[in-house]
């Protein structure tokens, strides 16, 4: 059996898709379907997957704590649940749902020797001053979600010595894809600029509003984000875990970082039609965004991954096509 906590979410239904596609379907998916939202659709994300039963992630998370999950048929554990709003200031909560909650699934696995593969974050990196290189040195965060994936990163590396099974972190750059209408305003830009074309016509992006770390100012529309598309993602992590890749923590992002003028105008290509507009920086966001992001994919090469990644304006014609042929899986599809 396979345990894909946040299956119902973005990233974990697309591993429970392809998992069903490789013809697994003995999966347990543990999830929050409400997450605190009134009108939360993440249910639909389950629609078109195949798996063998559901929990509630606060009943699975008591099961694993009481020893009441034998674990001994679980292949391995894919953790990408938590609570991945930038915006969201309640610390105890962040804290909660991301840390305490990932320590008590780390544990069930390093007790059982089940392979454990779980959803870090490039906001790990903060502003990006230092660079994008796996380690302390670069390591900030801007807000309560940031660091509540920085600690448990530190915390893994504290007990990674002491696994005897296989354990691994994968710092999510900016992911795009099928699957993502549940996040609301938390989607991915390549999301809401395909509702924005379809709605009024324009890609509205942000002026520019500060510089890079070099000094250099920042144009309207060129802040730049390592964006990747969630089929890499999903290939990263199916990869570690079918060639027992080495346990540590690694960046998953392409290595190249796009502009956001560049996005807009790949989502424009897709659709065949749209323009861009600039609407100013929010305050609010001031200095708690991260400007430019780039993955440093040496140790992730290193570690053995060679399966590439997907071309942005591939990747987004394809994404695009999707939404349009109504944007969710289709059962046994």
């Amino acid at each position: 059996m396979i345990i894909v906590t946040g299956g119902a979410g973005f990233i974990g239904s697309n591993i429970v898709k392809e998992l069903n596609r490789q013809e697994r379907s003995d999966i347990l998916i543990v999830d929050d379907l409400n997450n605190r939202k009134k009108e939360n659709q993440s249910y639909r994300n389950l629609r078109g997957l195949q798996f063998i039963d559901y929990m509630h992630k606060d009943d699975f998370l008591a099961t694993i704590k009481n020893n009441e999950f034998d674990g001994t048929d679980v292949d391995v554990v894919f953790h990408e649940g938590a609570c991945s709003d930038t915006m969201e200031y309640d610390v105890n909560y962040m804290m909660k749902a991301n840390y305490e909650y990932s320590k008590a699934v780390l544990h069930f696995c390093m007790e059982r020797r089940i392979p454990f593969l779980y959803a870090s974050s490039a906001s790990t990196y903060g502003g990006g001053e230092n660079g994008f290189r796996e380690g302390d040195e670069c390591e900030d965060a801007l807000n309560p979600y940031a660091y509540s994936k920085l600690l448990f990163d530190r915390y893994v590396r504290q007990v990674m010595s002491d696994a005897q099974s296989q354990i691994v972190g994968l710092k999510y750059f900016n992911v795009y894809g099928p699957q993502e209408h549940h996040k609301g305003n938390m989607a991915s830009i390549f999301y809401q600029l395909y509702h924005q074309v379809k709605e009024t016509g324009v890609c509205r992006l942000f002026e520019g509003y500060g510089t890079f770390s070099d000094g250099t100012p920042i144009p309207d529309g060129g802040q730049k984000r390592d964006f990747i598309y969630v089929k890499d993602v999903v290939k990263v992590n199916l990869w570690f875990w079918k060639n027992c890749g080495p346990s540590g923590i690694y960046n998953c992002g392409t290595g190249k970082a796009h502009t956001y003028n560049e996005v807009a105008d790949s989502v424009i290509k897709a659709l065949g039609t749209g323009r861009i507009e600039y609407r100013d920086f929010p305050e609010v966001l001031k200095g708690k965004y991260q400007n430019y992001t780039q993955s440093d994919t040496t140790k992730l090469l290193e570690a053995g991954y060679d399966e590439g990644f997907y071309d942005m304006y591939d990747a987004v014609k394809e994404y695009c096509d999707f939404l349009d042929a109504g944007g969710y899986f289709k059962y046994g599809k």
